[in-house]
């Protein structure tokens, strides 16, 4: 799931996770959201593995894609607070899926991948989220 808004280093649409934060980063959100934004992220942090190349500032401008996989969709339905806002400040997101695994693997888990060096021939399906 991502928002419109292209990010710098990967020039792939910005993930939720991020497009959220930006919203918080701006400081457009409440008090009470930006609490609520805190917590999730520390849920989050401890439930989903954070690829390591963030540990590095994503050299190789990784896109981390979530699998169709019982975690991947378990994660994505405890994302409601994330949509939320989104809903709220009016940031429009997409789901985007395809077939075919769209680049380079360079990260893998049970929950998500991540790639690299995204393949144009690949189709990839963009419908927005409602």
């Amino acid at each position: 799931m991502h928002s419109a808004d292209v990010a710098w280093l990967t020039k792939q649409p910005r993930g939720i996770f991020t497009a959220v934060w930006k919203l918080i980063e701006a400081g457009v959100t409440t008090e009470e959201e930006t609490a609520e934004y805190w917590r999730n992220r520390k849920c989050f942090e401890e439930t989903l593995p954070l690829p390591p190349y963030y540990e590095q500032g994503n050299p190789d401008g990784a896109v981390t894609w979530f699998k169709d996989t019982e975690k991947g969709n378990e994660i994505w339905q405890q994302m409601t607070f994330y949509r939320d806002m989104g809903d709220k400040y009016d940031v429009q997101f997409y789901i985007s899926e395809c077939i075919d695994i769209p680049g380079e693997v360079i990260y893998e888990d049970e929950f998500q991948i991540a790639v690299k060096g995204q393949k144009e021939d690949v189709t990839v399906i963009t419908r927005p989220l409602v």
